[in-house]
C-alpha cells in the first residue's frame, strides 16, 4: 500500500515484516502542499513551527479544512483542532448529530511522532481529494497535543527507538507526562483537551503513540480501551465489532496488526493481557463519555517511514468502519446512559480473568538468553533473523472485584474549589444551595489507605483505600454544590468522587487536608479525663482492659494508651479521616 502522495522518496517495509529489507519508492509529486515528513528523508518529523504552517496553509487553500486555536497549554501556546469536513461546516454541535466524528489525538508523547506526520498526510489528501471519505464522515485530530515536549527537540532521549532523526520530549514544558493527567487535570494541557473533547464529543477516538517493551515482526499494535470496562453497547461493540472490523480490514489491504504486546523486558512467548486503561489515560477518559477508543501503537524498531504509512493506512480503516457502522456508534451514546441510572451498581476494582483467553497467533523472532558482553550475565536477545509463528494465550477478559451503587446526587461543600474547577472543566452540572439546609446523606470515614512512596506525576498517590460508610444528618451551607448523576457526566463523577476507586481525587491527594489531625492532647492534662472516661462508660473500660491484655505493645506504651481513648473522646475532632463529598441515595 502506497500513499497517495510521497516525497522524493519513501522507505516503506515488506508487509510481512519478516525481514529487515526495504524498498525505495520514488513516486513524484507536487511540491505544493508537501508536508513536512514529505520533504524531509523519510526519517524526519515535522517540528512544531513547520506543523502549523502547513496546517495554516491547507487551511487557507481548502474549504473544507478549519483550523481552529482554542485554549491554552502550559507551555504557553494554545492547542489547535484541525479539522476536515467535506460539506465545510464546523458546527460540532450540528456535526455530531448529523454525522458521525472521529477524533485523532497526536503528540501527547512528541518522542513518539508517527501520528503527527500521517495526520498531515490524510487531511492533505482528503482535502484535496486524493483520498474520498462519505459524506457522512468528519475527521478532526489535535496536530500536537504536547506542545512544550515537541518544543524541547532533541535526538537521544528515546534510546530504543529507530528513527526519527530528531523528536520531541515525553515531558511537557512542566515535565509532566499528559498520558496520566486527563483526570487530576494538573495541566492547561488537560484542562484545554477538557474543552475540545466536550465539544466535539466524538463518536470515535484515536490516540496515536508508539510502544516499548519486546520485539516482534508487527509494525502495528493496537491498545483499545478494556471492553468489559467500557461496558454497556459500547463496550460490546468495540469487542465484537470495531476490534476484529479493524483487524481484518488491515489485513485485507496487507497490513497485520496485534494487541498491544503488554510485557517489558521479556518475551512475549508466554502470552500477554490487554492494558487496563484508568480514566488517567486518554482512552480511559474517552470511556467516562461512552466513546469508544484506541490507542495505535507502532513499533519502535521499524524504519520510521514504515510507521507512519501503518498509521496512515489503520486511519483510513478506521474512517472506513466509522462510516459503515455509523448508525450503530451513534446509538451507542443514546441508549449508554441507561446503564448509569441510581440505584444500578457500577463496577470496580478490576482484574484479569485468568480463565478467559483467547489463542492468539503471534507471530515474533526467536528469543534467545546470551551472556552479556558488558555485564557477564545472562541478557535477553532476539534473533531477527529467524522470525517464530507461535499460539500464546491473549487474555482480553477482566472481571470486577466490587461495585458501588449509583447514588441520586452528590453534595459538595464549597470550600472545595479544587474540586469544584475540574467539574467545571469537564461540563459536570451542578445547582448551589440558596438557603442552609440539614440532610440526610451517606458519608464516609477514612478506615485505612496506602500512600506510594515514590512520587508519581506530581502526587504521592493513595491506593487500597478502605471506608466505612454511615447515614448520617448534616447541615450544609448556602452555596455548597448538589451534583445530580442524571446527567452524562454520571461515570465521570463516579471514579472522581467515589475515594475508594483506583483514580479518584482522594487517590491524588485532592482531599488529603482530611487526613491529618489539627488538635491533639498533653499525657499530663488528659490523663484526669481519661480516668474520668473509664469510670463512667464500662463498655469502654471492658474494652480498653482488653485491648491492653491482647497486645503488648499496647499495654507498654502509655502514649498509645492515652491516645486510643483520646479517639473515643469529645475531644478528638470530627473532620479529622471524614470525607467531605456526601450521597443523596
Amino acid at each position: 500500500m502506497r500513499f497517495h502522495s510521497i516525497t522524493t522518496y519513501f522507505l516503506t517495509c515488506s508487509l510481512a515484516l519478516l525481514s529487515s529489507s526495504c524498498v525505495e519508492n520514488t513516486e513524484k509529486v507536487s511540491p505544493d502542499h508537501q508536508t513536512p515528513f514529505e520533504r524531509g528523508n523519510g526519517n524526519t518529523t515535522a517540528t512544531y513551527e513547520e506543523l502549523m504552517e502547513f496546517y495554516r496553509d491547507l487551511a487557507r487553500e481548502y474549504a473544507e479544512i478549519n483550523l481552529q486555536t482554542l485554549g491554552e497549554t502550559d507551555s504557553g501556546e494554545p492547542l489547535h483542532l484541525i479539522t476536515y469536513n467535506a460539506d465545510g461546516g464546523f458546527d460540532f454541535q450540528k456535526l455530531r448529530k448529523e454525522k458521525v466524528v472521529l477524533l485523532i489525538l497526536n503528540g501527547i508523547h512528541p518522542g513518539e511522532p508517527d501520528g503527527i506526520d500521517a495526520t498531515s498526510l490524510l487531511m492533505r489528501d482528503l482535502a484535496s481529494g486524493k483520498v474520498t471519505v462519505p459524506g457522512n464522515i468528519v475527521i478532526s485530530a489535535i496536530p500536537v497535543y504536547n506542545i512544550g515536549g515537541a518544543l524541547n527537540r532533541n535526538s537521544g532521549s528515546r534510546a530504543n527507538q529507530n528513527g526519527p532523526e530528531s523528536y520531541g520530549f515525553r515531558g511537557n514544558s512542566r515535565n509532566y507526562d499528559l498520558n496520566r493527567d486527563f483526570l487530576k487535570m494538573d495541566t492547561g494541557n488537560a484542562r484545554t483537551f477538557a474543552s475540545i473533547f466536550k465539544m466535539v464529543r466524538p463518536h470515535l477516538f484515536l490516540d496515536t503513540h508508539v510502544s516499548n517493551g519486546a520485539d516482534y515482526t508487527y509494525t502495528l499494535t493496537h491498545l483499545f480501551t478494556q471492553h468489559n470496562k467500557l461496558g454497556g453497547p459500547a463496550g460490546s461493540f468495540l469487542e465484537n465489532t470495531l476490534r476484529p472490523g479493524l483487524e481484518k480490514a488491515l489485513l485485507d489491504n496487507g497490513w497485520s496488526i496485534t494487541p498491544y504486546v503488554n510485557v517489558f523486558n521479556r518475551p512475549p512467548d508466554a502470552g500477554f493481557s490487554q492494558f487496563m486503561d484508568y480514566p488517567r489515560y486518554s482512552t480511559g477518559y474517552a470511556a467516562l463519555w461512552n466513546t469508544p477508543g484506541l490507542m495505535v501503537e507502532t513499533h519502535m524498531l521499524k524504519p520510521y517511514a514504515s510507521r507512519v504509512e501503518g498509521t496512515y493506512e489503520l486511519m483510513q480503516r478506521l474512517m472506513s468502519l466509522a462510516e459503515t457502522h455509523g448508525d450503530a456508534l451513534k446509538k451507542i451514546r443514546e441508549v449508554s446512559q441507561d446503564f448509569y441510572r441510581a440505584g444500578k451498581f457500577y463496577p470496580f476494582n478490576w482484574e484479569i480473568d485468568s480463565t478467559a483467553y483467547q489463542d492468539l497467533t503471534f507471530i515474533g523472532y526467536r528469543a534467545d538468553t546470551i551472556i552479556s558482553s558488558v555485564t557477564g550475565l545472562p541478557r535477553l536477545k532476539y534473533n531477527r533473523q529467524e522470525p517464530v509463528t507461535l499460539k500464546v494465550p491473549y487474555y482480553n477478559e477482566f472481571r470486577n472485584l466490587d461495585s458501588i451503587q449509583i447514588p441520586r446526587a452528590y453534595i459538595l461543600p464549597r470550600s472545595w474549589t479544587r474540586i469544584r474547577e475540574r467539574l467545571d472543566w469537564n461540563g459536570i452540572e451542578y445547582m448551589e444551595f440558596e438557603a442552609d439546609s440539614t440532610l440526610e446523606v451517606t458519608r464516609y470515614r477514612i478506615e485505612d489507605y496506602k500512600t506510594y512512596a515514590r512520587p508519581y506525576e506530581g502526587h504521592y498517590p493513595h491506593y487500597q483505600t478502605q471506608i466505612q460508610t454511615e447515614v448520617d444528618t448534616v447541615a450544609f451551607r448556602a452555596g455548597d454544590l448538589w451534583i445530580p448523576t442524571t446527567q452524562e457526566g454520571v461515570r465521570y463523577l463516579l471514579e472522581t468522587l467515589e475515594p475508594q476507586l483506583p483514580d479518584s481525587f482522594f487517590n491524588w491527594n485532592f482531599f488529603d487536608p482530611i487526613l491529618q489531625q489539627k488538635e491533639g492532647f498533653s499525657p499530663y492534662v488528659f490523663e484526669d479525663t481519661a480516668a474520668e472516661m473509664l469510670r463512667a462508660d464500662s463498655a469502654l473500660r471492658k474494652a480498653f482492659e482488653m485491648k491492653k491484655a491482647e497486645d503488648s505493645d499496647f499495654s507498654n506504651n502509655a502514649y498509645v494508651q492515652l491516645e486510643w481513648l483520646f479517639l473515643r473522646s469529645p475531644n478528638y475532632e470530627s473532620a479529622h479521616m471524614q470525607y467531605p463529598v456526601y450521597r443523596i441515595e
